[in-house]
């Protein structure tokens, strides 16, 4: 593959007759995005180089095949290959039973047999490509990279032979006991990245209105499914991390789809589960509990500053909101940080390997939200575990 070699000038010159308007996004920031775009058109060499590694991430995309829930080997029990479906990722085979089930659980231990079925893989896959192909074009105005992104959404979502179904009623099913289950629905998180993506594109040739009608059509669908469906409703109800990024996706679907009463409603409710996750402290006991509880209280901690993000386009501050026992999101990541950076021995279980980088965008937000000692702490990891992409988004 082609190795891009941009000079700034040339960034500059691609920049400079393309608006900095802000994008129709959720998830990401919209001003921090039309800033970098403004800077870059007047030279300013660190948005330059922000949006030159965007770049040469989105030329790897331009030859990517399309993707969608057809290419997987398998059949859901419904017979019909446009069901997404997953397998449990901590369930294995129970040698004690002739025939291995039902499987047991052995939690945070991934079992390597979901590979077989390729649904999550190329749909976390497809939430990467478009995203980085669609800032690709909104910072530079390629339409190449508007025209890729556009295509592989469509092959996702609209084309006859190889749509997938706007539900998870096949997700992370669990052999010997069943088809699919509410948690499986933390995989469709991927799709709000995909929503920002939409946003982005939205002014290329590429992307055209019926493009947008068709998809908020698509997410329309979806957001009832998880509103009303077994699933949907048991994953609302979930009180852990998989109860916060249900919130998460169900604002964020809203909002795509120009429902902001149902957003608002969604935002303020979601209160009640923060009040019920936090300590005083701001420990996350039903986090804590897993095998991996340093990366458990990260990834739910990230969930609630999306939350964040979506219910202030509301109205709705989560931000600062103070919970029965006076605790709230700052709490959180006071005493979870110490932790996630080394500072403090961590007494719980964490079997895996934690990188910094995990709470790295957390504290960027925070040194904004809060107070710029956080951004002293992100300005300590550095290396590997830092990336361009998350500076892209989220460091001002």
């Amino acid at each position: 593959m082609k190795t891009v070699l941009l000079t700034i000038g040339f960034f500059a010159t691609l920049c400079i007759n393309v608006q900095a308007q802000s994008p129709k996004v959720y998830i990401m920031d919209a001003s921090r995005l039309a800033e970098v775009k403004k800077k870059a058109q007047k030279n300013d060499k660190a948005s330059l180089q922000l949006i030159q590694g965007v770049q040469k991430e989105a030329e790897k995309f331009l030859t990517m095949k399309p993707l969608s829930v057809m290419d997987k080997g398998f059949t859901p029990v419904s017979g019909n290959k446009h069901d997404y479906m997953s397998q449990a990722p901590y369930f294995w085979y129970d040698s004690s039973k002739p025939n291995g089930l039902p499987y047991l659980r052995r939690d945070g231990v991934r079992n390597p047999e979901i590979n077989k079925i390729t649904d999550k893989k190329l749909l976390g896959d497809l939430e990467n490509a478009t995203k980085t192909l669609a800032l690709a074009w909104y910072l530079t105005g390629e339409e190449k990279y508007a025209d890729k992104a556009s295509s592989l959404i469509r092959n996702w979502f609209f084309n006859e032979a190889t749509k997938m179904n706007p539900n998870l009623e096949y997700a992370q099913g669990i052999p010997g006991i069943n088809h699919g289950r509410g948690i499986g629905i933390i995989e469709s998180r991927a799709f709000t990245g995909i929503a920002d993506a939409a946003g982005l594109l939205e002014g290329s040739k590429s992307w055209t209105a019926n493009d947008s009608k068709s998809l908020q059509q698509w997410y329309t669908q979806f957001l009832n499914w998880m509103l009303t469906s077994k699933n949907g409703r048991d994953e609302h109800a979930a009180k852990n991390n998989h109860g916060t990024w249900y919130y998460v996706q169900v604002i964020d679907f809203a909002l795509f789809t120009g429902d902001k009463a149902k957003a608002k409603q969604l935002a303020e409710e979601s209160l009640a589960r923060l009040d019920s996750q936090l300590t005083a402290e701001g420990k996350q006991p039903l986090e804590l509990d897993r095998t991996k509880g340093l990366g458990y209280s990260t990834m739910n901690l990230r969930g609630w500053f999306e939350a964040a993000r979506l219910a202030e386009q509301v109205g709705v501050d989560l931000w600062n909101y103070k919970t029965s026992k006076g605790s709230g999101l700052r709490a959180a990541v006071d005493w979870l940080a110490p932790y996630a950076l080394g500072e403090k021995q961590w007494a719980y279980q964490q079997i895996e390997k934690y990188g910094k980088n995990e709470i790295y965008p957390i504290l960027l937000q925070a040194g904004y939200k809060y107070d710029p000692s956080y951004l002293l702490k992100a300005n300590g990891i550095t290396g590997e575990e830092n990336n361009g992409m998350i500076d892209l988004l989220y460091r001002k």
